[in-house]
């Protein structure tokens, strides 16, 4: 592509696809605790508000699930970079156009064109796949996890901030933060993939062809499943998040924003600073194992906690939660070969977002039958106890993957010695 001649000249390294990333999440996350609100500025009930903030997220979802798998072998066949600015280029335009709208209708377009566009998760972790060698990619992966929750500190408390003057503030200021990271794109982010690296795309651009490729994953095939319930877990805690807190605890956009904040501080200690120790006194096996328990119990309590500052208390305490996608990822990856990746990442992602399609459906359909309930009762925590089955169903799968498939153990045992 001609526009990506001056960055031909510079190779393709990690700080580049981290600044990115960091900027791609910082946008997001700006507009994570002010959405619900936006939603329920159109409607006149908490119920009428959970139902319409799930076709929301779900209408970006749905999209998703379509566009994630083309545009990851899109990636394989023309590089990651025009990829990745593409996806800039719709979170910008959809972030505009949602400060915008005027009706829920409005707000289901957008999200559904976003969706569409958007598929920067798995090319970023294609574009770190293409540049680390294999036995690096779990503290590579970690630390490209701790960008995003960078980002994840920064965005919710800018835009709980900025919501708490104007619910549509934060839109603006993500748009304008997706058009920074388009500009960063085009005049500084290298290419990764290289042309004789590449492949043609075929005919197989669809999602459910893409799934079919993640069976092919050999020892990593238990792994998968493990990876589709603890992603519908945390896809229901997502969908559920700000509307959870705001009936039990009576939160607005800046405590929701405070909160997302504190888990994003977490993450980033965790991927960027403790992963790389903890990978060297423990094996990968056993660190997923640790932090998928760790998950399961702080679902548990963040259903049962009785007073918001629990919720701070719960997510300080499971700081190991926050290794288990970058350990689980590495194995993934390291099953594919260097002509796939995109391919992979993007079955990953096509995974990801069919449980991100059923998580805000179960997530809100739970939270909706009991959000009449009085603030504090208990009950209200419904979608965080069924997360909690979740991820210890996912423990088990995760946990018999790595007791039968030998040899997924020692690739990730040789991984973590490195």
């Amino acid at each position: 592509m001609t526009n990506s001649a001056s960055p031909k000249r510079r190779e393709a390294a990690m700080p580049f696809i981290m600044l990115t990333a960091l900027i791609d999440m910082v946008s997001i996350g700006l507009i994570i605790p002010v959405l619900p609100a936006l939603v329920g500025s159109f409607t006149h009930s908490q119920t009428d508000q959970t139902f319409w903030y799930g076709a929301v997220i779900l209408a970006f979802a749905v999209a998703n699930f379509f566009g994630s798998p083309i545009l990851g072998r899109l990636s394989d066949t023309h590089g990651r970079r025009p990829i990745l600015l593409l996806g800039f280029c719709g979170l910008s335009l959809t972030f505009f156009a949602t400060a915008l709208a005027t009706a829920i209708w409005m707000l289901i377009v957008v999200r559904l064109v976003s969706g569409l566009m958007n598929a920067n998760l798995a090319i970023a972790n294609a574009y770190v796949a293409d540049i680390t060698p294999p036995e690096e990619r779990a503290k590579r992966f970690g630390l490209l996890g701790a960008m995003f929750g960078l980002g994840y500190i920064i965005g919710p408390v800018i835009g709980g901030l900025l919501g708490a003057i104007d619910l549509r503030l934060p839109f603006f200021v993500a748009g304008a933060f997706g058009l920074l990271n388009l500009a960063y794109g085009y005049f500084v982010l290298p290419e990764s993939l290289p042309p004789e690296k590449r492949q043609s795309h075929g005919t197989q651009l669809n999602p459910l062809h893409a799934l079919r490729e993640l069976s092919s994953l050999g020892d990593a095939k238990t792994l998968i499943i493990a990876i589709a319930f603890s992603s519908l877990a945390q896809f229901t805690m997502f969908a559920t998040w700000v509307l959870y807190t705001t009936y039990k605890f009576g939160w607005g956009p800046l405590e929701n924003g405070w909160s997302l904040a504190v888990s994003g501080v977490v993450s980033v200690l965790v991927q960027g600073l403790l992963l790389g120790p903890l990978l060297r006194r423990f094996s990968a096996t056993r660190l997923a194992t640790a932090g998928m328990i760790s998950g399961c119990l702080a679902y548990f309590c963040f259903a049962l906690a009785g007073q918001g500052w629990m919720m701070y208390v719960v997510i300080l305490m499971n700081f190991l939660g926050h290794s288990v996608a970058a350990c689980i990822q590495s194995i993934i990856s390291k099953a594919a070969d260097a002509q796939s990746q995109g391919r992979t990442m993007g079955a990953v992602s096509s995974l990801n977002s069919l449980m991100a399609v059923l998580g805000p459906i179960v997530g809100t359909v739970l939270l909706g039958a009991v959000s009449h309930l009085p603030r504090g009762d208990w009950r209200i925590g419904t979608p965080f106890f069924f997360c909690a089955l979740l991820q210890a169903i996912a423990m088990i799968f995760a946990l018999h993957a790595f007791r039968s498939r030998p040899a997924l153990s020692r690739r990730a045992t040789r991984e973590a010695a490195q």
